[in-house]
Order: C-alpha cells, then structure tokens, then sequence
C-alpha cells in the first residue's frame, strides 16, 4: 500500500513500521483541521495493511506537537461555525485513534500539548525523550478537557495528578510521566538510532494476528468509557466555543499576531 497526497504529515513506511510524522516545524508542529482530516485517514488506512503491524507517531525537528492551530480560527468569516466544523473534524480523529487495530506507539521526541498530550494517551504505548513534557492548557483557553482526557488522565495518573494537569494547567515533566505511568520509557536522544529503533523494529516482528487481537482484549472494557467522554466533552466544548472566557482568550491571540 502506497500512503500518498499527505500534506501536513510525512508519512513513510519501512517494512512492518508505519512512521507518521507531524510536520509543521514553524510553527512547531500545531495541527490544523488538515492535520486532523489526514491523521484520522493514515490511521483509517493502516487497518488494511496487511504488512504492517506497529504505527510510530513522533514529531519532525525539536517538538512533538504543540497542539491547535489557534492561527486559523482567526482566519474564519464566522469564527463559531467555523469552530464547530473543526470539532466535527475533531472528534472523528479522535475515533480513528479508537478504531485504529495496529499498534499505535508515540515516540515523544519533544514538548506535547494540548491534542498532543491527548494523542500520547491515545497510543497504546509511549516513549518520551528526556527533553519532553506535556501540558494540557485546556482551561487556560477557556475550555474543557478533549478527547477523552477527562477519562483517560484521571485512569493512568490517578485523580490529583491528573486534574493538576487537566484543570490548572501543570506542566508534566518527562520524568513525572515515567513516574506515573504516562510513559512507559524515557530515552535519550543520542539513543534513537542505536537502542530505540532497534527495538521498534524488534517489537513489529511479533505475530501480527495476537498484536492485533491482544490490543482488543487489553482495551475491550476502556473504549467504552473512553468514547463516552469524549462525546461529553465535544458537547461540552461546543458550549465554551459560545462563551465569552473563550472568545476573549482568541480575541487576545489575535492581538499578540498582530503586533508580530
């Protein structure tokens, strides 16, 4: 299967791997609805390929991703509309990530916020690189936790560490997401060519059948709590996109890329 006509990701397969990359360095790899529309196809597109059995995600240059595009919205005629339309987007890449049947490994090659934290939480397993962190700026913005966050977080952090994050905006560091099982290694940069993707390589020769019906019994009573929360937070985030908290915080983006 050839993975064609992607834009905004680099996405190349070598051998059993899938590696996506996200690919928008200037300005530091935040996604546009574009990004999502493509995500949610490669990840749409590996269930039909055979060859494959591991999807990598990392980052091109020094960050995995820094989340939204804010800059777009400020493009909009009808910035709600607008919004809404992205949250449609939104939420169907969140599904890919929930229908995706390979193995979805984040490779954190730098800082991951917002949609990017959730991505990580997303992947059935994650490395981080020493430099990386994670931040979920969500009420910052004047909005709620997204796909699936509210759920997920609290499970694999626990209740604390997880509303530090989701609600008051605390910086995870690599270390703490080792700590509290948000990853499950954290490697140095040095080490991606000699100890890293050896060992990717190794882990997509192992029987693809078992990786694939292995992943379903391990999420089989998670997925349903996962979607759950994530339609309650689409809901939810429809409301913040109406509220003044919200459209002041767009309104002030705007004024700071204006002075640039």
């Amino acid at each position: 299967m050839n993975y064609q006509g992607y834009r905004e990701l680099l996405v190349e397969k070598q051998d059993k791997i899938l590696i996506v990359k996200f690919n928008n360095p200037k300005k530091k790899n935040c996604l546009s609805p574009v990004a999502y529309k493509e995500l949610a196809r490669v990840l749409g597109e590996v269930n039909n390929d055979a060859d494959v059995t591991i999807v990598v995600l990392t980052g091109v240059g020094d960050f995995f991703t820094a989340g939204k595009d804010l800059s777009e919205s400020g493009k909009a005629d009808n910035l709600t509309e607008y919004l809404v339309k992205s949250n449609v987007t939104f939420k169907f890449m969140v599904k890919s990530f929930v229908n995706c049947k390979k193995i979805v490994f984040a490779l954190v090659n730098g800082p991951a916020i917002g949609i990017g934290a959730t991505v990580v939480g997303l992947s059935d397993v994650a490395w981080c690189a020493e430099e990386a962190y994670f931040l979920t700026p969500f009420s910052k913005l004047g909005l709620v936790p997204e796909g699936g966050s509210s759920y997920m977080l609290p499970r694999i952090l626990g209740r604390s560490k997880a509303s530090e994050m989701l609600l008051l905006n605390e910086k995870l560091s690599s270390a703490e997401a080792y700590s509290f099982n948000f990853v499950s290694r954290v490697y140095k940069t040095e080490e991606l060519d000699s100890v890293v993707w050896p060992k990717l390589r190794e882990f997509s020769t192992l029987p693809p059948i078992s990786l694939k019906e292995g992943k379903r019994l391990v999420r089989e009573g998670f997925l349903e709590n996962l979607v759950k929360a994530h339609e309650a937070e689409c809901k939810e985030l429809i409301n913040r996109f109406h509220a003044e908290e919200f459209l002041q915080v767009i309104r002030n983006f705007g004024k700071r890329k204006s002075k640039l």
